[in-house]
C-alpha cells in the first residue's frame, strides 16, 4: 500500500514543496486546508507532475471539521504515516492591541489544530507500529516579538507541544518533531526558500534519531 503523507495548513510555499519533496518518493499526498479553489488548484499541479493527490476541507481551528475531514482521508486512503503541521495564524498585532477573543481564535488553529490532528492519526500509527508527527515552527518560538504577539504565543506552544508529544510516545516508535524555521520564507532566499525548508522534513523522516526540534 502506498504510503500516505498529509498536510495540514496546506500552501503554495512550504506545504506545496514539503508535498513535491515525499511525493518523489513515491508518498500519495493527502492536503487539508479550507480553501476548496486553491486545494484543487494544488491537486492539479501535483497531478500533472504524476504524482498522487488529494485533497479534504477543514479549518485547522475547527475541531468537528477537522475530525470529518481525517475520517473520510482514512475511509479513502488509509492511515497516514507522515503528518505535517503547517497552519497558522500569520497576523501582526501588538501584544498591547491583542484581544482576548482573536487571541483564542488564533490559538485553536496555531496549537489546538495540531493536537487534534494527531490525535486523529495516532491510533493508525499505533496500528502500524511507525509513525512521524511534525509540525512547522517558528523563530518567534524563540525570540518573541510584540508586533507578533499571537504568533509568537503560538510558536512557542507548538514547540512545547513537540516536545510533550515526543516524550509521551518515544516508546512507542513514533517520532515528533517540529521544524523552527529562524527566517522569513521566501522563494529568492538561497537558505529559506521553501525547497530547501521542505528538504528538512524529508532528513528528519529519514534520519535514525532525531532530535525533536530542529533549528533552521
Amino acid at each position: 500500500m502506498t504510503a500516505v503523507l498529509v498536510i495540514v495548513g496546506m500552501g503554495d510555499g512550504n506545504g506545496l514543496a514539503i508535498a513535491h519533496r515525499f511525493a518523489k518518493e513515491g508518498f500519495a499526498i493527502a492536503m487539508i486546508a479550507r480553501n476548496q479553489s486553491k486545494l484543487q488548484g494544488y491537486q492539479d499541479i501535483l497531478q500533472a507532475q504524476g504524482f498522487a493527490a488529494h485533497y479534504f476541507i477543514a479549518d485547522a481551528g475547527d475541531e468537528t471539521a477537522m475530525k470529518s475531514a481525517f475520517a473520510e482521508l482514512r475511509e479513502q486512503l488509509g492511515n497516514p504515516e507522515v503528518l505535517v503541521y503547517n497552519a497558522a495564524v500569520p497576523r501582526m498585532e501588538n501584544v498591547l492591541n491583542e484581544s482576548f477573543e482573536t487571541l483564542i481564535d488564533d490559538f485553536k488553529v496555531n496549537v489546538a489544530g495540531a493536537l487534534v490532528a494527531t490525535k486523529a492519526v495516532l491510533p493508525g500509527m499505533q496500528a502500524q507500529g511507525k509513525g512521524t508527527i511534525l509540525f512547522t515552527g517558528g523563530g518567534f518560538a524563540l525570540y518573541p516579538s510584540p508586533d507578533f504577539a499571537s504568533l509568537s504565543i503560538g510558536k512557542s506552544g507548538i514547540r512545547s507541544l513537540a516536545n510533550i508529544l515526543g516524550a509521551a510516545l518515544k516508546e512507542q516508535k513514533i517520532r515528533v518533531g517540529t521544524i523552527t524555521i529562524c527566517g522569513t520564507v521566501n522563494s529568492a532566499d538561497p537558505k529559506y526558500n521553501p525547497n530547501q525548508i521542505a528538504q528538512k522534513y524529508w532528513e528528519f523522516y529519514t534520519a535514525q534519531n532525531p532530535e525533536i526540534e530542529v533549528i533552521y
